[in-house]
């Protein structure tokens, strides 16, 4: 097998190729023989200490995952195929982990017309059951 290329997210962090630990196992579930007779569940695992790229981002991901991140596709009965699916997963989880907090919730309270109207609207319907009490 031939020199594969390092594998970059879209938030630019870079894994470089030698680092990307594979290993191989026989898929459960269907297949018929082929599944009994190939080893082509695929599971990647990656050290967060090799990833290179902007600081900020790899403390990120390094406090999100932990120290090595594991993934497992057996989709596939290919075991090229599930491969491709482990690397494409591994750079959805580390895009997401790298990805900045959410802004923080600024807090608002309803318009006074709004408080208006809602107060309007229960005075209306406990009018309305208030009316259902009569004596029979």
């Amino acid at each position: 097998m031939g020199k594969t290329a390092d594998v970059r997210t879209k938030r630019g962090l870079e894994i470089p190729d030698e680092c990307l630990h594979w290993t191989f196992a026989r898929a459960g579930g269907a297949g018929g023989q082929h599944v009994n007779k190939t080893a082509s569940k695929a599971t990647l695992t990656v050290s967060t200490d090799t990833l290179q790229g902007a600081p900020t981002k790899v403390s990120r991901v390094r406090e999100k995952l932990g120290p090595e991140i594991v993934v497992t596709c057996q989709e596939s009965r290919s075991q090229w195929r599930n491969r491709q699916l482990c690397l494409e997963r591994l750079v959805e989880i580390i895009d997401e982990a790298a990805a900045p907090p959410p802004a923080p919730r600024r807090a608002t309270k309803p318009t006074r017309g709004a408080v208006e109207r809602r107060i309007a609207t229960k005075k209306k319907h406990g009018h309305k059951k208030a009316g259902r009490r009569g004596d029979w």
